[in-house]
């Protein structure tokens, strides 16, 4: 069971998710990597443009923070400073 999302119509929730049982599992694959690679740049820009000092490397460093958290970004990049998100 999928929860619909609260900025969701019912009726917008219903036509999705019709369109996604449309799709054949290469198209839905396709779809969810899109979605996360554009997820992924659109957070990099967030980040560039909250500290616009930072260098491509940190804001790599402080995207792979935001996605693993503290602890284990700490433990896969022991030698990354820890940056402001």
């Amino acid at each position: 069971m999928q929860i619909r999302p609260q900025d969701t119509s019912p009726e917008a929730w219903r036509i999705q998710q019709q369109v996604w049982k449309r799709m054949g599992p290469e198209r839905r694959l396709a779809t969810a990597l899109q979605m996360s690679d554009d997820l992924r740049r659109l957070s990099a820009d967030g980040i560039r443009h909250r500290h616009p000092e930072y260098s491509e490397e940190e804001v790599r460093w402080a995207l792979d923070r935001m996605i693993l958290g503290d602890e284990l970004f700490a433990r896969a990049y022991p030698l990354a400073r820890s940056l402001p998100i």
